[in-house]
């Protein structure tokens, strides 16, 4: 008798879009994913069981368009298959939903408060983040957790995610030499940490300290 896996009639990530192809219309789409990615790299560099994607296609349904967040977060997966890295992320060979995904609201609303919200609750993500830099009276983010099958909105700035082990949260601070009001990942006790700059930085000023030109360090 043949084994028979339904999971072999199913498309490859390789054989399905990397995006929906619709251009950022703020940069801020690009920055804010980036920065966090960049954050988690360093913070869990010993790990290799988690992914963040950025502006990447979700796949849920092999017959349904992908969905593409800006930025989402997935634990328990494999970091990198191979020097290719994934070109979309899809779920029935993930075999896992993304824990969190992260949406920054542009000049033009695309859904993010209502049907992006439905879609990410019934495909299971436990937590959706909200970004909007031009809010001025609601809060600019929103941290929504899916208890019983709906999104409830959790209080605080940082908010502890006790499921990742990490705090997400915003703050001023100065990334790639633009000063602004930035996304930062946050330790149990509510100290965010570094940027991959700041910790640059941080250690150029030691290597001073000790009479070493940082230039000068390979």
């Amino acid at each position: 008798m043949l084994d028979y896996n339904p999971l072999d009639c199913m498309p490859s990530s390789e054989e399905l879009p990397d995006s929906d192809e619709t251009p950022v219309d703020n940069e801020l789409q690009d920055l804010i994913p980036g920065l966090l990615k960049a954050i988690l790299a360093m913070a869990w560099a010993d790990r290799m069981d988690w992914f963040f994607g950025v502006d990447m296609g979700v796949y849920y349904d092999p017959y349904q368009p992908a969905i593409v967040p800006d930025g989402f977060l997935s634990l328990g997966v494999e970091r990198f298959y191979d020097e290719n890295l994934r070109p979309s992320y899809a779920i029935w060979e993930e075999e896992k939903v993304p824990i969190l995904v992260l949406e920054v609201v542009s000049q033009t609303y695309r859904g993010e408060y209502s049907t992006k919200k439905d879609d990410y609750a019934n495909l299971g993500v436990l937590y959706y983040v909200i970004y909007n830099p031009t809010r001025r009276r609601k809060p600019r983010l929103e941290v929504h957790k899916l208890i019983n099958g709906v999104y409830q909105l959790q209080d605080g700035n940082p908010v502890w995610l006790p499921e990742v082990g990490l705090g997400i949260g915003i703050e001023r601070g100065t990334y790639q030499g633009i000063t602004r009001e930035w996304m930062y990942w946050y330790n149990q006790q509510g100290k965010r940490f570094f940027t991959p700059e700041e910790r640059a930085q941080i250690l150029a000023e030691r290597l001073r300290a000790l009479g070493v030109d940082p230039d000068s360090v390979v």
